[in-house]
């Protein structure tokens, strides 16, 4: 019985001896490039490769959501336009709105596949309550049928590229002013309020969605533990309540959101565990490998330990969720893609 659930970073543009004997262990199930691992599209497309070299199973993964989310900006790559454009769009012409969207997943899904990603952290689920700063213009809008809808279509694009997607971030991160990557939100509103505004889109989407990423948020009339270590939120609401089938994400563990659970300080090897053990089925270390990796390594031995201990269990179910967000289809290679009618048609109906 396999499970590979972390998701891990390298520092640079290449693999080390120290990238390559990380991505080979057991518990990787993928990794996540930042800008730093960015230097032309060709480098890319070589890294990706030595990557697959290594373990075909690899997730290749990024934050790629377009407007100031975007890793990969240069060397053909199109600027995509924040969410929250989309939703001004659909104020003027709802259905030119849709195809907007759904042109920009597919521009967004088939570029980053003709560069060997796998997966992009998109879209953003958020609504735009307009007091947070951390996502501010990555949310479509402040009426949740809207952002559901848009989003929807954005996950069409996506599916044309042939691409996974992930909503994100559960059951919201719209409506608290704090950002998580520096301390710890929390939004003191009822779970009957939640789920009638903010979380509605993760219920409409049920179906649809293929990864979901929970919020680094605690939610203390719900659960005393952040949405994303949260039995109650994972297992009862999203996957009961809500009926999501398919894989839980944590957000980054480095985040100042993910060091603290019941008050106290934990290390990323425990957040982990605990996420996994809440109903996570992969995990994310990010930024960890720039100063040589030590945490990452950390990371991996005290899981294994915690595996040992009892801490956290391999689940077969994690596992076939995580293959699952693979591609299934060819990607077009990059030329290709820049001779390709439904992808020049998708370009034009960019706004």
């Amino acid at each position: 019985m396999s499970h590979s659930p972390v998701i891990l970073d390298i520092a640079g543009t290449t693999l080390n001896a120290d990238d390559r004997r990380r991505l080979a262990h057991p518990l990787v199930g993928g990794m996540i490039l930042f800008a730093r691992n960015w230097a032309d599209r060709r480098a890319l497309v070589e890294l990706t490769a030595e990557i697959k070299a290594i373990r075909s199973d690899l997730l290749v993964c990024v934050d790629h959501e377009g407007g100031r989310v975007q890793r990969f900006r240069t060397d053909g790559f199109t600027h995509l336009p924040a969410m929250r454009v989309l939703g001004e769009l659909w104020m003027k012409d709802a259905m030119t709105a849709t195809d907007a969207a759904t042109a920009a997943g597919h521009v967004l899904g088939a570029e980053l596949r003709a560069c060997g990603v796998d997966l992009s952290f998109t879209p953003v689920l958020d609504l735009d309550h307009g007091g947070s700063s951390v996502i501010g213009d990555r949310a479509f809008h402040r009426d949740a049928r809207v952002a559901t809808v848009l989003a929807k279509s954005l996950m069409h694009g996506l599916l044309l590229a042939g691409m996974a997607n992930c909503g994100k971030h559960f059951p919201g991160h719209g409506f608290v002013k704090a950002d998580s990557h520096t301390e710890m939100p929390v939004d003191k509103r009822s779970l009957k309020a939640i789920l009638t505004d903010d979380a509605k889109p993760y219920e409409w989407l049920s179906t649809s969605l293929t990864s979901v990423m929970p919020a680094h948020v605690v939610y203390p009339k719900v659960d005393a533990h952040p949405a994303g270590f949260s039995p109650r939120w994972l297992k009862e609401i999203l996957r009961q309540q809500l009926g999501f089938t398919g894989a839980i994400f944590s957000d980054d563990l480095s985040m100042e959101g993910a060091r603290r659970v019941s008050g106290a300080e934990v290390s990323y090897a425990e957040a982990a565990a605990i996420a996994l053990s809440a109903g996570c089925d992969l995990v994310l270390l990010c930024n960890q490998s720039v100063d040589g990796g030590a945490a990452v390594d950390e990371l991996l031995d005290g899981l294994e330990r915690g595996l040992d201990d009892g801490h956290w269990h391999l689940d077969p179910d994690s596992e076939a969720r995580r293959l699952k967000l693979l591609p299934q289809s060819h990607p077009l290679s990059w030329d290709e893609l820049m001779h390709d009618p439904a992808y020049q048609r998708s370009l034009e109906r960019l706004p």
